[in-house]
């Protein structure tokens, strides 16, 4: 359970990179102990290219820059399984809030002839694409690079939580880990509020990077803590589905975006386990007397949560085109302001 901190563990995972390092135990035991003591950390020696870097920003600058009618192109609600642009307004948290932003939203790339995508999956398949050059190639390539560092950091969760380093490799043939570019325009006029409304990550963990400050975390005091900004970084944050793994142990700390005057782009990478994977706690973790975490589908948990906080998805629902799948937690079931509010 998070405790009352103050300040976000910064952790170099350097040691991480070769399991046969000799700082790799310790680097372990630092990431573990960040996990169970605040659900959050800032990770560098990660040893991805700036490079990579540069060029993802520098194209989601230009499709951002591009009129509304050539985003709307791509709008979200023009895919079926959950990929393109997510304008203004599109994406509600916290209670009804309006988040200040616009996204593009992809995950791993299956061709249209997949059994599962031609099914009708909702969260599996090709991706959208905007038309315009080298957008597709300098997403897909920081995709890539993410999400290698991802395998690399569930490992260390598994040996984290006294688990083979294997022990979650099996769930991760084809996940759907959604890469979010998301864009905070300019605002002169922005007061001290949220940006983005309070909430937890739906998955595993997650991988950010940011431009500029503006992220809190809420610790078990109820106070909003800041996450700096380092340069480099990528801050590291515990999701729903670690939390039901590790029984609790592990907590999907509560977060958000506060308003900021400056623009802002921020690149999450949410990691997850194949759509099928069930999670339920670790038998490690299941303790007399303690409760017990009821097991979800990776996948379900995924989409029952993206469709209540999708105006898009909402209206399916509405129309009875898509249906919640049975026992779907209600956003805002995890993490810090969860247990707080019972």
């Amino acid at each position: 359970m998070t405790t009352t901190f103050t300040d976000i563990p910064v952790l170099d995972v350097s040691s991480l990179l070769d399991e046969s390092d000799p700082g790799y135990r310790s680097a372990v035991e630092a990431l573990g102990d960040a996990a169970r003591r605040v659900g959050f950390a800032q990770i560098v020696g990660h040893g991805i290219d700036p490079a990579l870097f540069d060029d993802l920003l520098a194209a989601t600058t230009a499709f951002f820059a591009l009129p509304d009618a050539e985003k709307h192109r791509v709008h979200i609600a023009n895919s079926t399984n959950h990929r393109g642009y997510v304008p203004p307004g599109e994406e509600v948290f916290s209670a009804g809030t309006v988040d200040a932003k616009e996204a593009f939203d992809l995950s791993v790339e299956l061709p249209a002839d997949d059994p599962r995508y031609v099914a009708g999956h909702p969260l599996l398949g090709p991706n959208q694409w905007p038309d315009l050059d080298g957008f597709r190639e300098a997403v897909t390539a920081w995709y890539d690079a993410v999400f290698a560092l991802s395998r690399v950091l569930l490992r260390a969760f598994a040996v984290a939580l006294g688990e083979p380093a294997d022990r979650f490799d099996r769930h991760v043939s084809a996940p759907p880990s959604q890469l979010r570019l998301i864009h905070y325009p300019f605002d002169p006029t922005a007061a001290d509020r949220p940006g983005i409304g309070a909430h937890t990550d739906y998955e595993c963990f997650t991988l950010l990077r940011p431009t500029a400050p503006g992220l809190e975390v809420l610790n078990a005091a109820g106070s909003w803590i800041d996450v700096p900004l380092i340069e480099g970084a990528f801050v590291l944050n515990i999701g729903d589905l670690l939390e039901i793994w590790t029984n609790g142990e592990f907590i999907a700390t509560t977060h958000r975006v506060r308003k900021i005057a400056e623009e802002r782009y921020s690149f999450p990478l949410f990691v997850n386990v194949d759509d099928d994977t069930e999670v339920a706690p670790l038998p490690a973790f299941v303790r007399d007397g303690a409760p017990t975490r009821a097991p979800v589908i990776a996948g379900e948990h995924l989409f029952a949560q993206t469709a209540q906080s999708f105006r898009y998805l909402q209206q399916r629902l509405a129309r009875g085109e898509v249906t919640l799948p049975e026992g779907a937690h209600p956003l805002a079931t995890f993490g810090r302001k969860a247990l707080a509010a019972n």
